[in-house]
């Protein structure tokens, strides 16, 4: 599920980055242009000139509104300071201050400047070298009309004021337009595009991955169910015991079952596997429905009793055999253990064939009941030579 999980990660930061943007684009729900009426008299012919122009922009958190006056231009040019002077008259008329982008201060410092020394709007011009571009303005606690222009048009203006010319302005509101339209069309086609390509994918590596991820767990299922039905098949050939009174695995001193950890008492029924481990039937059977091997040892019983597999192989991932690298000790620990297992499947055969000859004999003889020896075979040659010894004590006895 690593996979899985880092692909709906990807796809959320996607979805999440996609919802801010929305967020980011509602809060500048349009884009609004000003219509400046510039009217002045020319000191040369003494005519008054009048243009009227879609050139500027109004900023984002500026009113929405028209407003006529004349221009005053900041001293120093750039309007940052707080003892920005604009050269106005005793009079109470309306005037709109212009000032240029730029020095390191925000466009919020200059519009609050120019309103501080009682200006009805401010007009930015932008940088050197920006020409004829013109954005929107991002202006947070301002309370006044801003508007920006285009380098080129606030620098005739400048020109004017700096000759003496008086300059008035009317700013009227232009067409609104949609982020979206700002964009190109070859823009919008290829966030679309992009957008569908990035989904589809997506959705597609789920789909795929779902189903390969399906068809993989039926797979393992139909495989368990298999093993189960050959472990089954197997675990109804194993010896079964029924303890008595006086048999060595209910001494003082015998061993408990490695499953349940309880001491073996007269009439508990033991499962003998191949390997001559024993355990409660009701405790080992399970065990080998899951694992099909002894808890002890680790034989496999099914291969110990030579159950025929018929299971479907499952496609593996080739990786390097690094067997092939093994050490001559490696090879004959290994070589030492198909010894082990041969031998305790060849003990547990015997086991069968002595029991069926002590039958046959007892049956011959008619007088004498010959008893089974069934003390267990370990692996642990340590262990087997202490029962040993325990066992010709308490015979000499």
């Amino acid at each position: 599920m690593g996979l899985l999980g880092r692909d709906v990660f990807s796809w959320l930061l996607v979805a999440s980055v996609f919802q801010v943007s929305s967020v980011c684009l509602a809060q500048a729900s349009y884009l609004s242009t000003a219509y400046l009426n510039i009217s002045y008299t020319d000191p040369e012919t003494n005519i008054t000139k009048s243009l009227r122009e879609e050139m500027g922009l109004y900023g984002q958190d500026s009113p929405k509104t028209s407003v006529v006056g004349y221009v005053l231009l900041a001293d120093p040019i750039y309007g940052c300071e707080d003892d920005t002077l604009y050269q106005r008259s005793n009079d109470s008329r309306v005037w709109i201050a212009l000032i240029q982008r730029g020095n390191g201060c925000t466009f919020t410092d200059k519009i609050n400047v120019a309103a501080m020394n009682g200006a009805a709007a401010a007009i930015i011009f932008n940088d050197y070298g920006a020409e004829n571009r013109v954005i929107q303005m991002s202006h947070p606690g301002t309370s006044i009309v801003a508007v920006m222009i285009s380098y080129t048009n606030g620098l005739k203006l400048v020109r004017l004021l700096e000759r003496g010319v008086p300059v008035s302005i009317a700013i009227d509101v232009g067409k609104q337009h949609s982020p979206w339209i700002s964009m190109s069309h070859y823009s919008v086609f290829f966030v679309s595009v992009s957008f569908f390509i990035v989904t589809a994918g997506t959705v597609g590596y789920f789909i795929f991955y779902s189903t390969r991820r399906l068809t993989s767990l039926r797979q393992q299922n139909r495989t368990q169910k298999k093993l189960k039905s050959e472990a089954k098949k197997a675990i109804g050939q194993l010896q079964v015991r029924t303890l008595r009174q006086g048999d060595q695995e209910t001494g003082p001193d015998a061993d408990a079952c490695a499953v349940c950890i309880e001491l073996y008492k007269p009439g508990d029924v033991l499962s003998v596997l191949t390997c001559n481990h024993f355990f409660h039937k009701s405790c080992i059977e399970p065990w080998l429905l899951e694992h099909r091997t002894c808890p002890m040892c680790k034989c496999d019983i099914l291969k110990a009793l030579g159950v025929e597999m018929d299971v479907e192989e499952q496609p593996q991932i080739s990786v390097p055999d690094f067997r092939s690298f093994a050490t001559s000790e490696d090879l004959q620990s290994e070589t030492v253990s198909h010894t082990h297992s041969e031998t305790a499947s060849s003990g547990y055969t015997s086991m069968h064939g002595n029991e069926h000859l002590g039958s046959a004999e007892a049956s011959q003889n008619g007088a004498q009941e010959e008893q089974l020896d069934m003390s267990p075979h370990y692996d642990n040659l340590a262990f087997e030579g202490e029962v040993h010894s325990q066992s010709q004590s308490d015979v000499r006895i």
